[in-house]
C-alpha cells in the first residue's frame, strides 16, 4: 500500500514535534514537510504531490478554513484533517463547509487520530470524540422543536447531505437552479443555519437525514 504523503501546518514547533512523534511509526504514512504558516503550505503544495495535510485553523498569515478552501480548489482529492484547540460549533461547520474532511482538538488521543484518518482515506468526514459532542450539542432551533419540511425540501436536504449543488439537484429534479435555492434558503432559515453545513447537521440531528 502507498503511504500517504502527509503534511503538518501549525505555528507551534512543539505540536509539530508532537504530531511528528506520534505519527512517527504510522506504517500507512510519511510526513513529507513541516510549515508554520499558510504561504509555506502552498509553496510546496504547488510542487509536491501531497495526500494528506493536518492542519490548524490559526495561523499567523492565511487562516485554516480559507486554506481549506485554496487546498481543495487545487487538490479535490487531498485530505484535509482539522486539528485545533478551537471548540466553537461555528467554527467545526464552517471548516467542514470549506472542504475539511475532519475535525480533533488537539488533546485527542493518538487512536483517535487514526481512526479519523482511516475514516477519511474512505471517504468519510470524522470528528473525535469531544468534537461530535460539541456538535451533537442542541441547538436553539433543536429545542423549538423540528422544522415542518415540504416533500421537495425533504428531497433537497437530502441531496445536499449528499455533497451535490444546487445546480445537480436542479438537472437531477429537473427544475431551475433558482427554486432549488429558494428551497435551499428556506431550508436554511427554517433550521436557522448559517451554512449548508450547519443546515445537514441539523439535519443530522433532527434525524431527518
Amino acid at each position: 500500500m502507498n503511504k500517504l504523503l502527509t503534511v503538518i501546518v501549525d505555528d507551534h514547533p512543539i505540536v509539530i514535534e508532537g504530531l511528528k512523534t506520534l505519527l512517527g511509526n504510522e506504517g500507512n504514512l510519511e510526513i513529507v514537510g513541516t510549515f508554520s504558516n499558510g504561504a509555506e503550505l502552498l509553496s510546496y503544495f504547488n510542487s509536491n504531490p501531497v495526500d494528506l495535510v493536518l492542519l490548524d485553523v490559526t495561523l499567523p498569515d492565511i487562516g485554516g478554513m480559507e486554506l481549506c478552501k485554496m487546498v481543495k480548489k487545487e487538490s479535490q482529492d487531498t485530505i484535509i484533517l482539522i486539528v485545533s484547540n478551537h471548540t466553537e460549533r461555528s467554527i467545526i461547520m464552517q471548516t467542514i463547509q470549506n472542504g475539511a474532511n475532519g475535525y480533533l482538538l488537539k488533546n485527542s488521543s493518538l487512536e483517535e487520530l487514526r481512526q479519523c484518518i482511516a475514516e477519511a482515506v474512505k471517504g468519510n468526514i470524522c470528528y473525535s470524540k469531544e468534537v461530535m459532542e460539541i456538535i451533537s450539542r442542541p441547538t436553539k432551533n433543536e429545542l423549538r422543536g423540528i422544522p415542518q419540511l415540504t416533500r421537495r425540501e425533504k428531497q433537497i436536504l437530502y441531496m445536499l447531505a449528499q455533497g451535490k449543488t444546487s445546480q445537480n439537484i436542479a438537472q437531477e429534479l429537473f427544475l431551475s437552479s433558482l427554486t432549488v435555492d429558494t428551497h435551499r434558503r428556506n431550508l436554511m432559515q427554517k433550521f436557522e443555519a448559517k451554512n449548508v453545513a450547519e443546515l445537514i447537521a441539523a439535519g443530522h440531528q433532527q434525524q431527518l437525514l
